[in-house]
């Protein structure tokens, strides 16, 4: 009997996902089931970060993208690799154009399922945007959703409950956990030796260098808690449009570059807090894995993975500008004990959100759209 196939498709191949295609297609195939990768190139402000990778035996896809209406719009024709597969996931994007014709016939053999955030958390939407994605949405066959919020808008937007999975967007959490056991002393000495570190005295900062992280708020922060904290220092680890600002700070302000999961860990063991005024995403699992609570702001443009903290629990969620925010870590830095209580917290939460979980969840809503046991 010939095995189901599903093809993935996503817009462009980032390194902390191979994980999840790895434990996703051994589910898979546990299931009697095969998965194929395709992708397309990164756009936009997605080129700076310079976080592309290539997956062997992953399916490039040809694409074009232009401007309409002020708007980025990408088109990667699906027709061959849709009629060639059993079930096609797509991210659920506005702007990603490939899933309108398949979404639009009423009588389809490919079951098309979407992935996303739900609503939209990266912008301001208006009232024809919300109302076309909520319309592209209760089109598909099945919705995974990244968070509990993200399934709930599926199920408003009209998708049957029974046909929503929520996967718990994660990271290999487990490996990062690990890498950050691994580091000796000796290790943290190094680094700290190298960038003029005093334990208890550091921050962080891991993510992209582009606007919705707010860096020019981060550096302003950066530089009142030295302020307020004599010795205090700042890693900055990522790469983006505005890494010029970054590397121009000076201060109290170090700059080492792109980070893999091993540089993770040491940064993480060196560093007391992490900090991320500007939009929360995956950074929240990274937190907790490190065990380097995150101080981040009341902000609208947060990602779903803003769902996972907990304010005074696992990290801080602090209203205000950038005084604020720096009174909050120096508050933070001179209280072992509430940090203690939050890094505990973190170590918990690791546990939680985790790879191996999301592709279990991912598997099982992929088994019941392709034999239909919703």
């Amino acid at each position: 009997m010939k095995r189901a196939r599903v093809v993935f498709v996503q817009p462009y191949m980032t390194s902390y996902r191979l994980p999840f295609y790895a434990r996703l297609a051994d589910q898979l195939a546990e299931r009697d089931m095969e998965l194929a990768i395709a992708h397309g190139t990164p756009t936009g402000y997605w080129v700076d970060r310079r976080d592309s990778v290539t997956l062997p035996g992953a399916i490039e896809l040809p694409q074009r993208d232009c401007w309409i209406g002020g708007r980025r719009i990408v088109w990667r024709p699906l027709g061959a690799l849709a009629r060639s597969c059993d079930a096609l996931v797509l991210p659920q994007a506005l702007h990603q154009i490939d899933a309108y014709p398949l979404l639009a016939r009423r009588r389809r053999r490919t079951r098309v399922a979407l992935w996303g955030h739900g609503r939209t958390y990266s912008m301001r939407h208006r009232m024809p945007e919300r109302w076309a994605k909520a319309a592209l949405t209760r089109r598909a066959d099945w919705f995974f959703a990244y968070t509990d919020a993200g399934g709930e808008y599926a199920v408003r937007a009209g998708v049957p409950p029974q046909r929503v999975t929520v996967v718990q967007n994660a990271l290999d959490s487990r490996s990062l956990a690990s890498a950050r056991d691994a580091v000796t002393d000796a290790e943290v000495a190094a680094l700290r030796s190298r960038y003029g570190l005093n334990a208890g005295l550091t921050g962080l900062y891991i993510g992209g260098l582009d606007r919705n992280k707010r860096i020019p708020f981060l550096l302003a922060a950066a530089e009142a808690i030295a302020r307020r904290v004599p010795g205090f220092r700042l890693l900055v680890a990522g790469d983006g449009a505005q890494r010029d600002l970054v590397a121009a700070a000076g201060g109290p302000v170090v700059h080492v570059g792109h980070a893999d999961d091993r540089d993770k860990a040491l940064l993480g063991a060196a560093a007391d807090v992490m900090l991320m005024p500007g939009t929360v995403g995956l950074c929240a699992v990274d937190s907790f894995a490190l065990r380097t609570p995150l101080v981040t702001c009341v902000w609208p443009l947060h990602s779903p993975e803003f769902e996972y903290l907990e304010d005074g629990r696992n990290a801080l969620v602090v209203d205000g500008d950038a005084d604020c925010y720096a009174a909050a870590v120096a508050a933070l830095l001179a209280d072992p004990d509430r940090l203690a209580s939050l890094r505990r917290a973190c170590r918990t939460d690791a546990t939680r959100y985790t790879v191996e979980a999301m592709a279990n969840r991912f598997a099982r809503g992929l088994e019941r759209l392709v034999h239909g046991s919703a």
